[in-house]
């Protein structure tokens, strides 16, 4: 058996809200779509009790899990925006902290001509 990282056994509460959240709403896109768990584990290639541990939010499922339903119910979107400069102003402010700015030497060059 593979011991679990600190992670997963007590994740932040932030990431435990969301992961639950994200369950839920995967049961509820599940079920909306008349979608058995073994039909929907037969489709992503994995079995029962990982698409319930999903549903559940657990945090020790495997994130291809989690893919994997977002993707067979079609809520799968492109990971293109997560460096996008418009949705990452924090990162962008803190990127550019860091670049070196040019400045020249003093008495290298005057106006006089």
């Amino acid at each position: 058996m593979v011991a679990l990282n600190k992670l997963q056994k007590a994740p932040p509460y932030p990431v435990e809200q969301a992961l639950k959240r994200l369950g839920e709403n995967l049961r509820t896109a599940r079920i909306r779509r008349s979608i058995t768990i073994a039909d929907a584990a037969a489709r992503i290639g994995t079995g029962p009790r990982a698409v319930m541990d999903a549903e559940k939010g657990k945090a020790s499922t495997g994130i291809v899990v989690y893919a994997g339903l977002l993707w067979l119910y079609d809520l799968l979107q492109p990971f293109e925006d997560i460096a996008d400069p418009l949705k990452d102003p924090e990162g962008l402010s803190l990127q550019s902290a860091r670049e070196r700015t040019r400045v020249r030497k003093s008495g290298g060059l005057d106006n006089d001509f």
